[in-house]
């Protein structure tokens, strides 16, 4: 009993000031793991009749905190036992500053995360655009969303970046959206004739709505083109890139049938001799 008591007595000295006695690491230790249980039933109890997105927007949430609990227990333990913690923060004072530095942007994620699962500004099966990248939702972690492109790429999305950066949420109001295709012709078509056919290459394909119906804007007269939009809907905005190239064909073959001409820029050149 006694070599037990000088076992668990034995202290671990670092630093004039501060030791860890055995006893106190294995007190830790099972204060960590009755913990660890409590929080495992709190978690259990929380999430019992939570709908299952409410108990994944709880879980992602519930982690970050239980890593704060850990923290905090651990110092209150620690301190109750007698370790003068003062003087390890104030020993590693310097220490606790680089990693709070290196670590920033690690919190602005999480924090964002939290904020995406309690807000809802973005769910799982949406489409989003930011900095450019478009790709469907397919996970919405605490520090991370990831998302699917058109090309089948995984884009990881840091949270923070949706405090930073203009966000669309492309299906936020539906599935539906409206897209388009822009054409030039030359001065001199029959406008009337080139609005027929826009509208008719639209029609024609079979992903496009006819509710609200396409049509067709006369957008500007350009330098060399008189120019249009065709403007039409779409139930599944996140392929929208094959129907505008199917369209874009359709619309190619419907020119050259009816002899409309889609010019390339052109300059008159003046030569003087002096």
């Amino acid at each position: 009993m006694e070599k037990l008591n000088d076992f668990l007595n034995h202290d671990f000295k670092f630093g004039e000031s501060v030791h860890i006695s055995v006893k106190t690491i294995l007190v830790v230790i099972v204060v960590f793991i009755l913990t660890a249980i409590i929080l495992r039933g709190i978690k259990k109890l929380a999430t019992r009749k939570l709908p299952e997105e409410d108990k994944l927007k709880f879980t992602s949430v519930f982690s970050f905190a239980r890593y704060f609990i850990y923290l905090v227990v651990v110092f209150i333990t620690m301190q109750n036992m007698g370790v003068q913690m003062s003087a390890i923060l104030a020993a590693s004072a310097a220490l606790l500053v680089g990693i709070g530095l290196a670590l920033q942007t690690f919190f602005q994620d999480i924090i964002s995360g939290i904020f995406i699962l309690l807000d809802q500004s973005v769910h799982v099966g949406d489409i989003i655009e930011i900095d450019g990248k478009v790709g469907r939702v397919v996970e919405i972690k605490l520090r991370t969303t990831r998302a699917v492109t058109i090309d089948n790429k995984v884009l990881v999305i840091p949270n923070h970046k949706y405090l930073t950066s203009i966000l669309y949420n492309w299906t936020e109001n539906g599935t539906k959206t409206r897209e388009s295709v822009s054409v030039g012709v030359a001065y001199g078509s029959d406008v009337e004739l080139v609005k027929e056919l826009l509208l008719q290459a639209a029609k024609n394909h079979p992903k496009v709505m006819k509710h609200p119906a396409p049509l067709v804007l006369f957008m500007d007269f350009g330098d060399s083109s008189l120019n249009f939009k065709l403007i039409f809907t779409l139930n599944n905005s996140f392929e929208a890139i094959m129907p505008q190239s199917d369209i874009r064909f359709e619309i190619n073959k419907l020119f050259k049938d009816n002899n409309i001409t889609i010019p390339f820029p052109q300059r008159d050149i003046h030569l003087y001799n002096n």
